[in-house]
């Protein structure tokens, strides 16, 4: 299985190159990334290799602008947030590597993995984000305390959307 920083690169490297399609195997997993317009960040479709061809389809076109929508407009809310946070505030935005659903925690009855003021590590799982039915933990990758959760749980996210805001030691 593909780690998170392994999907991250790819999907950076399909979206500043000119290819509108992008298909990987490997390891019984297949990572397809398909570009609707120059405007967004390719879609990604990740999928054991023996599942039933069900569940490898390709992602439509119509797909990655229906879970974009939302978040766009909460983009726009967190930049003019943004502007209004003071640099001693955070040091570091620790973002969404993928399209997908944000999760505080790993269970509905769990408590949350992270709340403001809660202090992480570089490998301390601080979400999930669930893309195709497959739950991506996503770790800090820096130490500090969380100064600011800037997603809902269950809110949709796009690739690169801050989703927290860290102050580091």
């Amino acid at each position: 299985m593909l780690k998170v920083e392994e999907l991250r690169e790819l999907v950076k490297i399909v979206d500043q190159s000119t290819i509108d399609e992008f298909t990987y195997e490997t390891d019984g997993t297949t990572v397809t990334m398909k570009k609707t317009n120059a405007q967004m960040p390719p879609a990604v479709n990740v999928s054991p290799a023996s599942t039933t061809s069900e569940s490898q389809a390709p992602v439509s076109a119509a797909e990655p602008e229906v879970k974009a929508a939302p978040a766009t407009s909460s983009s726009q809310t967190d930049q003019a947030h943004a502007e209004t946070q003071t640099a001693a505030d955070f040091d570091y935005e620790i973002v969404s590597p993928m399209v997908g659903t944000f999760y505080t925690k790993p269970e509905p009855e769990s408590d949350a993995y992270v709340k403001k003021g809660t202090k992480v590590a570089n490998d301390s799982t601080v979400c999930i984000v669930e893309a195709m039915k497959l739950f991506n933990e996503i770790e800090a990758e820096v130490s500090g305390e969380i100064t600011e959760i800037l997603v809902d749980d269950g809110e949709l996210v796009e690739y690169g959307q801050p989703l927290f805001r860290v102050k580091t030691k």
